[in-house]
């Protein structure tokens, strides 16, 4: 019952719901009839089983009795049928079990893979990596626990239930309904535990989230740990950590430690009144010897699987618990990639107008305010300002990653919130401030970003252009050399290059180098200037720097402060008047003669 292609593509937000048992049967849709299955081959095994103790009283009160004409031989067939019966089914229903708990986890797990991506970078700002690691292994193998083991064994407890409580009135009536009495007590006891441990179960799986934040972190920065030789610290923190989750686990463990005792007392002591109530009938004529054997099997199919639906009640409640926080990703809105529509389905030309703009964080912080310039196609655009200026904010608005509050963008004419984004991104360019390389070859780093399939001469046509290709022959790999984890084998220069091979390939009609020049040298800075310029041509571009030299040549600079615009004009414009611009060259220019002063003294 292999699900088809649109099952597999099934919008699982529609599994969402606030009563958490109707949101998990939603979440199994199109591998129901699987499940159920499995569930019919569980009442199949309880029938089997039931029908043993109906053969065994058989056997105690006709057969040795002599009052049966059924041969011996065909009774033990009957015995082994039955057995073989019962393996049967209950391998059935474990099988299928397992195959809807595996389609139902690797259809999640693939989808929350894709919706996690396409999720707002407002979201990603707000929301912890590790946090969503956990939710997208832990809660998922949770909830794989809860189709492929706990709910599939509440229904065949169920059905051993009713099948069996069914053969015990069928034996004797008064003993059926005496043997059930601690019942609903224990299901009573069960419901309090779930909803203690529910609380217990999530705090932990919250703790577990945030040690996963912090062992996450600690690799990912083990550099700077080393460097600035803060191990002891980090252990320190991480201890912290690692104590809260222990006392949170320690408190599931006592909820679940005090929740056996009291089952195992109540279900002991019912199995045992049963016992002496029915050897009581037995002694007296009541039942007879076969009835008694046969209700000392049934009334253990009965207790002990009904103590163990308490468990698996008490245990359900972390795959509930997991189900609320998987969903709290997925009924999260995805940024719609395809949304408006385009005057001019053509390359874009690259014309920009900004209008009055002005952008504001959720939590309300202002970026940007009263944003106004106009480029023309192939302009070269540079932003010039401190830290926390709103230069990376404003190149973010290009390409849509986060939607202006007021004003407007235009690009060829047309307000920029009413192209689609994934149309608007495949006409960008861009390099980070801090580049990302993948844990991959350099061939295919530099050729990320391109959809279809490039040559040789094109990868390096691009590494030529960055000023990196000499620096690749030179690994004993070459182009096939597999760089470290986020590119750690390469120096923060030759990583700044490749990102910039890697968008060059891509040919895009908009650039935006986010400081892309930062982490190299000034011979390497030229190299790369001297190549982008050619390739610049006919392309609008943004350059965000804050070395002067770097930008020189643009057509505009914009220098910004506070996420306004305070001066605006050419390199010799701007030198002639009295503003930041002139401050930050003059002291660029002036730390740069000292620097020659004291290479001469040196050499001579």
């Amino acid at each position: 019952m292999q699900p088809s292609t649109d099952t597999l593509n099934y919008d699982l937000k529609r599994a969402y719901s606030k009563n958490r048992l109707a949101g998990l049967w939603r979440l199994m849709t199109g591998f129901r009839s699987t499940y159920m299955v499995a569930t019919l081959a569980q009442g199949m095994a309880a029938l089997a089983k039931t029908a043993t103790y109906f053969l065994l009283r058989y056997f105690v009160d006709t057969y040795l009795s002599g009052a049966s004409t059924v041969a011996l031989p065909l009774l033990a067939v009957s015995f082994l049928a039955l057995a073989a019966l019962e393996g049967g089914f209950t391998f059935i229903s474990a099988t299928f079990a397992s195959r809807t708990a595996e389609g139902v986890t690797r259809r999640l797990r693939n989808y929350l893979y894709d919706h996690i991506q396409h999720l707002t970078f407002t979201y990603h700002d707000n929301t912890q990596t590790g946090e969503l690691i956990e939710r997208s292994t832990s809660d998922v193998d949770a909830l794989k626990r809860f189709f492929a083991d706990q709910a599939i064994s509440v229904g065949r407890i169920i059905l051993l239930f009713i099948v069996n409580f069914v053969a015990l009135i069928n034996l004797n009536a008064s003993l059926a309904w005496r043997s059930v009495v601690v019942i609903p007590i224990v299901v009573a006891i069960s419901t309090i535990f779930f909803h203690y441990i529910s609380k217990a179960y999530e705090a932990y799986q919250e703790q577990e989230a945030v040690l996963s934040t912090a062992l996450q972190e600690n690799l990912a920065g083990v550099r700077v740990v080393k460097a600035f030789a803060r191990q002891d610290f980090e252990k320190e923190k991480f201890e912290t950590q690692n104590f809260e989750k222990f006392i949170r686990g320690k408190r599931l463990l006592i909820l679940n430690s005090f929740f056996w005792p009291v089952t195992d007392v109540l279900c002991t002591a019912q199995v045992l009144y049963g016992y002496f109530t029915g050897a009581s009938m037995a002694i007296h004529g009541e039942i007879t010897l076969g009835t008694y054997l046969a209700y000392t099997g049934l009334i253990v199919w009965i207790i002990y699987p009904m103590r163990n639906l308490g468990r698996l009640i008490v245990q359900m409640s972390t795959g509930m618990v997991s189900y609320g926080r998987v969903m709290d990703i997925i009924k999260q809105d995805r940024e719609p990639l395809d949304d408006g529509t385009l005057t001019n389905p053509e390359q874009a030309k690259g014309e920009i107008h900004f209008e009055n703009v002005g952008f504001a964080y959720t939590d309300g912080t202002t970026a940007l305010q009263n944003i106004t310039f106009s480029v023309k196609p192939g302009q070269v655009i540079a932003l010039l300002g401190s830290t926390g200026s709103g230069k990376t904010t404003l190149v973010n608005l290009l390409p849509r990653f986060y939607e202006y509050t007021s004003g407007r963008i235009f690009l060829d004419g047309q307000e920029l919130n009413t192209i689609p984004r994934r149309w608007l991104r495949n006409q960008i360019g861009i390099v980070e401030q801090e580049p990302f390389l993948f844990s991959r070859s350099i061939e295919e780093n530099i050729s990320y970003g391109v959809d279809r399939k490039v040559t040789k001469e094109e990868i390096e046509a691009a590494a030529c252009a960055a000023a990196i290709h000499d620096v690749i022959l030179s690994f004993p790999e070459g182009y096939r050399t597999v760089v470290g984890e986020k590119g750690v084998t390469l120096s923060g220069g030759q990583k700044q290059r490749i990102a910039i091979a890697r968008t060059l390939l891509k040919n895009p009609r908009i650039l935006i180098l986010d400081d892309s020049t930062s982490s190299v040298d000034t011979e390497t800075e030229a190299e790369i200037q001297s190549a982008l310029q050619s390739l610049m041509k006919d392309r609008t571009t943004f350059i965000i720097a804050h070395r002067i030299q770097s930008i020189q040549s643009a057509d505009l600079i914009l220098v910004m402060d506070k996420g306004c615009i305070t001066q605006r004009g050419t390199h010799s414009e701007l030198i002639n008047q009295t503003g930041m611009y002139r401050q930050i060259f003059e002291i660029q220019t002036r730390v740069e003669e000292e620097l020659e002063r004291e290479i001469a003294s040196v050499r001579n």
